[in-house]
């Protein structure tokens, strides 16, 4: 059965989002959108010091390189700059952390269909 490319993303980013809660973080926001772009996780680190923009890449395999290999230098410029857009512009009220982090996590189908997250921190 084949999957929509927004439902495998969909099901990527909810992987992702279980891997980063089963370490203590709490999901501030999904999808969040601007003109400028689209950030798909921002997390709150378990000690609120720290916030993760992650951005999430799912395959289905390995035939085009690894998930985060899509990540160019490029697009994590981008991020840089939607990570600052939307703690300028889109905060929540009280949400004040010491630094922001911008990760990238990839989305593999393991044995058995079961989703694989790796998490490359820091970008």
């Amino acid at each position: 059965m084949r999957h929509s490319n927004a439902t495998l993303g969909r099901r990527g980013e909810q992987a992702v989002a279980g891997w980063y809660g089963a370490r203590g973080f709490s999901v501030v926001a999904t999808n969040w959108r601007c003109s400028s772009g689209e950030l798909d996780l921002i997390l709150l680190d378990p000690c609120g010091d720290t916030v993760v923009f992650c951005e999430v890449k799912t395959r289905t395999s390995g035939r085009y390189g690894s998930p985060a290999e899509a990540v160019t230098r490029a697009k994590q410029r981008r991020l840089r700059a939607l990570a600052a857009r939307f703690m300028a512009e889109s905060r929540p009220p009280g949400l004040v952390a010491r630094s922001i982090r911008i990760d990238v996590a990839s989305v593999r189908a393991g044995p058995g269909g079961s989703p694989v997250v790796e998490v490359v921190e820091g970008v």
